[in-house]
């Protein structure tokens, strides 16, 4: 099977992360045809050098960018450079499992009426083998359109989809903080069957300023606009989609000290990976869906 891998490159990237994901990418099992890295905006010599010395290894194919446009406006002209229908998401300090594209490959053999899927990720500081959380993901196509009202579905970093669909729905779109959110809610809502893998695909690394971006006014106005779209999408009515609008926003109000603890709360931890950790929001929201309907 012919596969796109995904990336975009910021100029802010350390190389040396740069160098592991590609690394990563190197060590496939089942290797990618090609790896479309689009250049948003310059990068350092140094960023460039990393790019030139893989290409020697990997099938590399690079666009440049003459200004930095952000992450979904990257990834939408990176598109139109993937030759093949199936594209899988990567990012460019995150590093695969040498199984994830065999895996996922393999996955699109058994499941060949899904257009959108993922996998968990293992997050981590600096050391791959020092894992601090997991994110794991729903599994089923409805689990996952359920578990779609309230939060993500899909790990961005380990997302495999059909770029015909997406360019169906159109593409990324703005949305501050969200675009990835916003466009599996723009596939769910049209019907399309969707898929998780129940597997670790990728260790995720996470900086010490990944929760105090979490909070803010201009997050607050991008989930006022994940509601809106939720509406105008038809997948929740308004009291349901207000609560969860009020669930999402009010920890993003505190001190990013108590965010931590409560983002925390939310991942599977280390000693608890395989269990199902199940969130004061969802909580609450399986106790109205019991006495609200929703369409």
């Amino acid at each position: 099977m012919n596969f796109s891998v995904l990336l975009s490159l910021y100029i802010k990237e350390k190389p040396e992360f740069l160098r592991e994901c590609l690394e990563s990418l190197k060590n496939q099992t089942f290797p990618a045809t090609e790896i479309v890295i689009v250049f948003d905006g310059s990068i350092t010599p140094e960023l460039e050098e990393v790019v030139t010395q893989y290409t020697t290894i990997l099938h590399i194919k690079v666009v440049r960018l003459s200004k930095n446009v952000g992450l979904g406006k990257a990834l939408n002209e990176g598109l139109k450079y993937c030759s093949y229908n199936w594209v899988f998401r990567m990012d460019t300090d995150d590093i695969c499992l040498p199984e994830r594209f065999a895996k996922q490959v393999d996955f699109i053999s058994q499941y060949p009426n899904v257009v959108l899927f993922s996998g968990h990720i293992a997050e981590f500081t600096e050391d791959k083998t020092i894992v601090i959380s997991y994110r794991k993901v729903p599994i089923g196509n409805e689990k996952i359109k359920k578990y779609a009202l309230s939060r993500s579905p899909f790990n961005h970093m380990t997302v495999a989809f059909r770029k015909d669909i997406i360019e169906e729905v159109g593409s990324y779109q703005h949305h501050l903080f969200l675009e990835d959110y916003n466009l599996w809610l723009r596939i769910i809502a049209k019907g399309y069957e969707v898929g998780n893998i129940d597997e670790v695909l990728v260790y995720a690394r996470v900086g010490n300023n990944m929760v105090a971006r979490r909070r803010g006014k201009q997050y607050i106005k991008g989930e006022w606009d994940l509601y809106k779209l939720k509406r105008k999408l038809k997948l929740q009515n308004a009291f349901l989609g207000f609560f969860t609008f009020l669930l999402r926003v009010i920890p993003r109000m505190l001190p990013t000290k108590i965010l931590k603890r409560i983002y925390t709360f939310l991942r599977t931890n280390t000693e608890n990976s395989s269990s199902k950790l199940l969130s004061v929001r969802e909580f609450s929201q399986e106790r109205i869906l019991e006495k609200c309907k929703f369409h």
